[in-house]
């Protein structure tokens, strides 16, 4: 059957949470394309194995070099496969500040203030502790408290509540300000991607199909509406139609890629790679916004934080087999148990800065091996004023798309990260955490900017939360409207981070699925 009443291209958060919603009643038919597999094998259901997720669930994508960073060239981890990065982030769920969202609406927005959006992220949430007027109780994406958290990570909020830095319970629910233990979206000891929540629970209706490893190379635009997509499969080339229309969910790299693809973008940089123009929007891959970040990590003759020893590597053997046969234990973390948000400056609306404190020394997004144990600290700008893009490297759907965060283009970036990474070391240097006695591997003066601007230049890269460019807005130049209906073109919607027309101040995995969620609904509505 290739003839559907909605094609949701991309199976990760956002689009899992749409398809499964518009799919659910039984009364329409959806087809749900993702370009990776099914993600369903143990290194991806498994929490504490998300340092070995192969390279099948990640596009591990590289930025162009960037001038902010000293022109070296950044690391862009992508979730590949059902549930998206949400299937190989840390799953953190934070859904960002009430000002975010009172903000967007303000900016054109309408009807995606604070107000209007937690209904949205109470419907999508199951969260173990219960419902009450923040959170929902009996939603498909599972949310729980971290069981078998490291003590390190403890300490790390005991060390900052000694700073008289407040407590924060819950992230998510009247103050987002101050430090704790992150709640995680797991589900009896694994990883609950959005795919599990909503994709899963329906394999096997006749209404939905879910076709992996199909890469789409374009949404066929006929007489000013999106008709179908053309895909690529096992070596071959298929046309699916869509009655109804088309929800594009690929994110903010791959939505805007898709989009030029089938000819809506910049008119001259179509033209420039052999692109028929079909709607000429000089948004389409614009504004790219993501959260700058510094991490450090401290060795400590303790082996009580994660590392690589002989006792560290016996521990987390025998760690392999209690999970295996229990789904318990530390083989259950997130590996960023522990954070916080803090302002940075009084008059701010918001924190601008968010801690992960991470029990184990960490280079290179983990990439590097590094002996011995200890522990790292994130500290990351939350509404960074630096913009980049998003364009096409190649006509070819398979090859990755440019991209260019322009990191650190902005000195109030560097200005904020450089207070961030101040109280992130008088954090570390405050009891208990500092009872380690740990050893900071990249030592600075911090009293000295220049310094501290060079060391945080030489090693500042992403936190992994791309947003922006396909933005929404009711301005001529927005990409889509407040409905998430791409402007000028019928049947064609975008739900995903990449609508965004501000990054939140927080992760952005929880955000992105009460995208879908909301996509659904509008998509119901248009339909009928």
């Amino acid at each position: 059957m290739d003839r559907f009443d909605i094609i949701v291209i991309g199976g990760g958060s956002a689009g899992s949470a749409a398809a499964g919603r518009l799919a659910e009643d039984g009364t329409r038919r959806v087809c749900l394309v993702e370009a990776g597999g099914s993600n369903d094998i143990i290194r991806v259901k498994t929490p504490g194995f998300m340092p070995f997720i192969p390279k099948a669930s990640n596009y591990r994508y590289d930025t162009v070099p960037q001038a902010g960073l000293g022109g070296r060239i950044g690391y862009q981890p992508r979730g590949r496969g059902l549930g998206g990065s949400s299937a190989i982030n840390a799953m953190v769920y934070i859904r960002g500040n009430a000002f975010d969202y009172d903000q967007w609406a303000e900016l054109g927005a309408t009807g995606w203030s604070y107000a209007d959006v937690l209904p949205y992220f109470r419907r999508s949430e199951g969260n173990e502790r219960g419902d009450d007027d923040f959170h929902g109780g009996d939603g498909p994406l599972n949310v729980m408290d971290q069981r078998w958290p490291n003590v390190t990570s403890r300490r790390f909020v005991e060390s900052a509540a000694s700073l008289q830095l407040p407590r924060t319970p819950d992230f998510n629910g009247a103050q987002q300000e101050g430090f704790g233990l992150y709640q995680v979206t797991q589900k009896a000891g694994e990883r609950w991607s959005a795919a599990r929540a909503y994709v899963e629970p329906l394999r096997g209706r006749a209404n939905l199909d879910i076709r992996t490893g199909a890469l789409v190379e374009k949404i066929l635009i006929e007489d000013g509406r999106a008709t179908g997509v053309v895909i690529r499969r096992g070596g071959k080339r298929e046309t699916l139609r869509a009655a109804g229309g088309v929800i594009l969910s690929a994110g903010a790299f791959n939505s805007p890629q898709i989009l030029m693809l089938s000819g809506i973008g910049p008119a001259a940089h179509l033209r420039a790679h052999g692109i028929g123009v079909v709607a000429d929007r000089a948004g389409v891959g614009a504004n790219l916004q993501d959260h700058i970040d510094y991490v450090s990590s401290w060795e400590t003759r303790s082996t009580e934080p994660f590392g690589d020893s002989m006792g560290g590597t016996w521990r987390m053997l025998k760690a392999v087999v209690e999970h295996r046969r229990k789904r318990t234990g530390i083989l259950t973390t997130c590996f960023a148990e522990a954070g916080g948000f803090w302002t940075s400056r009084p008059g701010l609306p918001a924190p601008d800065i968010q801690y992960h404190f991470v029990p184990a020394m960490l280079e290179d997004h983990g990439r590097t091996k590094v002996k011995g144990h200890g522990f790292s600290c994130h500290a990351c700008v939350l509404r960074p004023e630096s913009r980049g893009s998003v364009t096409l490297a190649s006509g070819d759907a398979a090859a990755a798309p440019r991209i260019d965060p322009g990191f650190l283009t902005d000195d109030r970036d560097i200005a904020t990260l450089r207070a961030g990474v101040r109280m992130m070391h008088r954090i570390v240097g405050a009891p208990p955490l500092s009872d380690y006695g740990g050893v900071d591997r990249h030592p600075v003066d911090l009293e000295d900017d220049s310094a501290l601007d060079a060391l945080i230049r030489s090693r500042a890269d992403t936190v992994y939360h791309p947003v922006g460019t396909c933005r929404m807005g009711s301005d001529a130049d927005a990409v889509v409207d407040p409905a998430l209906k791409l402007k000028g073109i019928e049947g064609l919607w975008v739900a995903d981070a990449s609508v965004m027309p501000r990054l939140v101040s927080g992760n952005t995995n929880a955000p992105s699925i009460m995208i879908g969620e909301r996509a659904a609904d509008f998509v119901k509505a248009a339909l009928g």
